[in-house]
């Protein structure tokens, strides 16, 4: 069974920055693709960054060139470095792991971003 836990999230002011992360248990971490959603009150959960087991990236259009998407397959770990921050960044942040089509969700972790 996969377990994903986040943290990192909070309150901060506009322009400011949030390091986000997410341990995952299982032995097969490695070779999954891992992604970081978003979901704000009353819209639906959206894609913002997905890194693949080699280390491809692809993010959001609305987040390129703002945010950063890591993995350390030592720590069964990855981060997403949230940088420049905006109101509109405001969500609850999710970590989810795909492994051959198996979804495997986190309770995510809020950031708030006040203008």
């Amino acid at each position: 069974q996969v377990q994903l836990v986040e943290s990192g999230g909070g309150l901060v002011q506009a322009g400011g920055s949030l390091r986000l992360s997410c341990v995952a248990s299982g032995s097969f971490f490695s070779i999954a693709l891992m992604g970081w959603y978003r979901q704000a009150p009353g819209k639906q959960r959206e894609l913002v960054a997905v890194i693949t087991s080699s280390g491809s990236t692809n993010y959001a259009d609305s987040v390129k060139d703002r945010f950063t998407i890591s993995r350390d397959n030592t720590k069964n770990t990855v981060y997403l470095q949230t940088d420049s921050l905006k109101p509109g960044d405001t969500a609850d942040y999710y970590c989810n792991l795909n492994f051959y089509g198996a979804n495997y969700w986190g309770k995510g972790t809020l950031v708030t971003v006040s203008s």
